[in-house]
């Protein structure tokens, strides 16, 4: 925890003021700590604090060994958080495990009925030992046994943390809506039961400083949700989908959400179906949406190339995962940019984009549909499981002004060429099926090369108009771009280069950098591709250009999107800061190894 401000109390111990608190829950997936983490995140949205969380689960269905770490704070939070102040442990695999995530000085507060303190650790760490199966079988009766502990636990962290209980009882209450009257009955027993025991006299309670920054109504929502949301505002009434870990999340929102607004999400068959259907709704003059994870957007690369050649507008969600092939599906990994980029058969120019937060996952899903309608084409949303699972609160968005209605305009037209190759823009534009066209002429959609009404052919004349013509339009697209904005100066030393969920512990790195005087600043890059302009000249104002990202080095030294960088510019000096552990970056780990890049540099010059 931050530096504290510490109230001596006559009756009872001492009270400490925070800013900012990482906490990190230990135990198995079937304990339910998520929902633990979930309420406490929840919570310090409603209460106007920054908030951050980063989860670990297991990809076999029988579960397994699991956490959950949220870093509620006061002022700007980036990162979930490099060592945790206080750890709750559930089990002995819990304690032995994470002990050594734990800040010297913090507190370990353990479920006694199933984990013995070690001396090793005792030493400088305040532990606190609560038979918490046993107290919890006590306060909901012996038939429910120990399920229900993480609430009891819940109700310990509330005590610690002098955490608003109406606003932690409305939560449980919300969480529990539509099950049977017992159920919340004895969630709010566990809870309460949790609340009232004593944690001893040896260890002082906090209270969380007022929040810095008053923005008004927020939200608390993961990175699926939002990316849903996002998609809802923007317009989108239809979508298909296979599921898959992370991307199921997003199918059963809009599965559930849609219908509300008129609109119909399909489960299919397959993958092949899904992204089929989906492009059958744009081609009807709505916008479909489809999604997966890299296995998934395997399978619809090809049908993708029709979407590229029939210049379709259609979203196309990859939620990021641990590859190649089943992998490591509940861990993150940034390693679909490849795919994303240049997947296909074919020149098969398509746009992705890259959210960097929660928050930018609503919005981005906004700028990706009115891309995709705008340019008629593809777009590929590359979000990653750290993004997709992890809780934020951010401001409430102006609904009014951000949602969009993108119905099918059948306004009858004198003539039609939907790829009309002299036409001003270059781009192409569908007339909805059923729409009167004047002149009786009508367009067809094939996945062949075909010519300005859409009908096949072979010309190479045509095929060479009609490539550059698919070229040209993310050439002006990428015109229209915003360069990426500095965090921190705009020349120096050493600039980080990140993309999705890295952003925040870069960030974070540059302030703990520059703090100790050293000349280093970021940029977060959401358009891979096109690339945005501009990058060159700030690419000039450094020594050093490191990109972060979780994927593998590769042969020769740097990551997938470092290659696309040092394709695009041809700069040495571009290099990678790589890891593949399944695990979010640490702010430590990118001080470090931009340390000993630097190092290795200044030795080869």
């Amino acid at each position: 925890m931050s530096e504290s401000i510490l109230t001596a109390s006559p009756s009872g111990p001492k009270v400490s003021k925070v800013s900012e608190a990482i906490i990190r829950i230990a135990g198995n997936s079937q304990d339910g700590i998520q929902a633990i983490g979930g309420f406490l995140a929840r919570l310090a949205g409603r209460s106007e604090q920054e908030v951050m969380t980063f989860m670990t689960i297991p990809s076999t269905i029988s579960g397994g060994p699991s956490i959950f770490q949220v870093r509620i704070g006061s002022g700007e939070v980036l990162s979930s958080g490099d060592e945790a102040d206080v750890l709750l442990a559930f089990y002995q695999h819990s304690y032995d495990d994470h002990m050594a995530s734990l800040k010297k000085g913090g507190i370990v507060l353990y479920d006694s009925d199933h984990v013995e303190a070690k001396g090793e650790w005792e030493g400088g760490y305040h532990h606190i030992g609560v038979p918490i199966s046993g107290l919890t079988v006590e306060a909901i009766g012996g038939t429910a046994k120990d399920k229900g502990k993480n609430i009891f636990a819940l109700g310990l962290i509330a005590k610690m943390f002098d955490l608003n209980v109406p606003k932690l009882e409305k939560l449980i209450e919300e969480r529990f809506t539509g099950k049977d009257t017992s159920v919340l009955t004895n969630a709010l027993n566990a809870f309460h039961a949790g609340y009232s025991h004593s944690l001893g006299k040896v260890i002082e309670t906090f209270q969380f400083l007022e929040s810095q920054k008053k923005t008004g109504q927020q939200v608390v929502m993961n990175g699926n949700e939002a990316l849903g949301y996002g998609l809802i505002a923007a317009g989108i009434r239809f979508g298909a989908g296979y599921p898959i870990t992370p991307w199921s999340d997003v199918m059963e929102l809009l599965r559930r959400e849609l219908p509300k607004y008129g609109g119909t999400f399909v489960q299919c068959e397959d993958e092949i179906a899904s992204i089929s259907m989906a492009m059958g709704a744009s081609y009807a003059g709505r916008v479909g949406v489809t999604g997966s994870s890299g296995p998934g957007i395997s399978l619809k690369t090809e049908a993708l190339g029709w979407g590229v050649m029939a210049e379709m507008p259609l979203i196309v969600c990859d939620i990021q995962r641990g590859g190649p092939s089943t992998g490591m599906p509940t861990s993150v990994e940034q390693s679909d940019l490849n795919i994303a980029v240049y997947g296909g058969h074919g020149d098969s120019p398509r746009v992705v984009l890259a959210p960097a937060n929660v928050e930018d996952c609503f919005y981005i899903a906004i700028e990706a549909v009115n891309i995709a309608r705008k340019y008629s084409i593809p777009v590929i949303i590359l979000s990653d499981q750290a993004i997709a699972t992890r809780i934020e609160a951010f401001r409430e968005p102006d609904l009014e002004k951000v949602c969009q209605d993108i119905s099918p305009d059948l306004t009858p037209v004198a003539e039609h060429k939907p790829y009309n190759l002299s036409a001003p823009d270059g781009i192409t534009h569908h007339a909805v099926p059923g729409t009167r066209i004047g002149t009786g002429t009508y367009p067809v959609v094939t996945g062949l090369e075909h010519d300005e009404l859409g009908h096949p052919t072979s010309s190479p004349k045509l095929h060479m108009q009609m490539a550059a013509k698919r070229r040209k339009k993310l050439q002006a697209l990428a015109a229209s771009l915003p360069t990426p904005q500095i965090y921190g100066p705009p020349e120096g030393n050493v600039l980080l280069v990140g993309w999705g969920s890295t952003q925040g512990p870069i960030r974070e790195a540059v302030d703990r950098a520059r703090a100790a005087g050293d000349s280093v600043s970021s940029i977060q890059i959401k358009h891979i591709s096109p690339l945005p302009p501009g990058l060159e000249d700030i690419f000039a104002g450094f020594n050093h250009v490191f990109v972060v990202e979780m994927n593998d080095e590769g042969l020769y030294g740097y990551g997938q999107l470092a290659g696309v960088l040092r394709a695009r510019y041809c700069d040495p000096k571009i290099r990678g800061i790589n890891k593949t552990d399944g695990l979010t970056f640490k702010v430590r780990e990118i001080l470090e190894r931009a340390r000993t890049n630097v190092s290795a540099g200044l030795r080869k010059m």
